[in-house]
């Protein structure tokens, strides 16, 4: 099982907390740093000092980390052109020596698009079909050819499809509960799948649809990871769940119905429900950034039982 860290840096993070938290995500041996791709905060935090945009905080941390995997849990399709996105995450990857994932997902908070200006299409999840097809089709180009597409969203024409990434094949990552569009999308363009902040029975059920839609569109099931994006709040007692529960502004016995919440053990087990239900990696949802004690505890108390 292989544990990643996730952030939420639109609650309230500077780069220099971001970049304490890969750090310490590298040296504690955690496979990956992934962060959303947010402009306003949410709930009652006032996410100040302001919001950090993703892939220039990816593009910082390729250059100041060394091993870890960079990525986004979600890039909202709604804030970039596909081109220029399928720029911006190659030159990312080549500033990492090949270290970057693309999660894309359709973009679904409107109230941050009002409030920065972008706009916000009603059809939302045609264009993030279109994107897919864009930003993969430009990276698989060969080198001296172009690519052009004629969509109902989108045209490209003629496109030098520069620059390429450092990998062969930026892995895509997808996600969501949807029933029957989201495994399609997944089935046809992810080399992960991932279902955030769901049950064991939800998980299991939806990874067999994608499973399923992957046959359907010509590959492996196995062709694809699953995963699960969990928020973590972990103590070596009750008490020290119950204190970084306070922390986050949430209740243990809703983290532990929710999440990965207890004491080491607790969570541990609760990690081996998900493998069992065909998980293969875990995002850890990490809510309070100055906590890094938090972050060592997981890895050697939780980590170490999942090796």
């Amino acid at each position: 099982m292989d544990l990643r860290i996730f952030t939420e840096p639109q609650q309230g993070a500077t780069y220099d907390t971001l970049l304490a938290v890969a750090k310490a995500t590298e040296d504690l041996g955690f496979d990956a740093f992934f962060r959303s791709d947010h402009y306003l905060s949410m709930g009652s935090s006032d996410g100040l000092p302001g919001p950090t945009d993703a892939w220039i905080t990816l593009a910082g941390l390729a250059r100041e980390t060394r091993r870890i995997r960079l990525g986004t849990l979600m890039t909202a399709g709604t804030f970039r052109l596909p081109g220029v996105l399928a720029i911006q995450v190659a030159q990312v990857d080549q500033m990492s020596g090949g270290r970057v994932e693309l999660g894309l997902g359709a973009g679904w908070f409107e109230e941050e698009h009002k409030a920065y200006g972008i706009p916000f299409p009603k059809e939302r999840f045609a264009r993030l079909e279109e994107q897919l097809a864009i930003v993969t089709g430009l990276w698989g180009t060969k080198t001296g050819e172009t690519f052009s597409y004629d969509g109902t969203h989108y045209q490209l024409t003629d496109s030098p499809a520069l620059p390429k990434p450092a990998q062969s094949r930026v892995p895509v990552l997808i996600g969501g509960h949807g029933a029957t569009r989201t495994p399609r999308l997944a089935g046809r363009y992810a080399d992960e799948f991932n279902m955030p902040f769901a049950s064991v029975a939800d998980s299991e059920r939806q990874f067999g649809r994608v499973a399923k839609a992957a046959e359907d569109a010509g590959r492996r099931a196995t062709d694809l990871v699953y995963s699960n994006a969990l928020v973590a709040c972990v103590g070596k007692d009750d008490a020290e769940v119950a204190r970084r529960a306070a922390a986050i502004g949430r209740e243990v016995d809703e983290l532990k119905a929710n999440g990965l919440a207890g004491t080491p053990d607790e969570v541990a087990d609760r990690i081996g429900a998900y493998a069992a239900a065909g998980s293969q990696r875990i995002y850890l949802q990490i809510l309070d950034l100055d906590d890094l004690d938090h972050l060592e505890l997981i890895s050697t108390r939780v980590q170490s039982q999942l090796a």
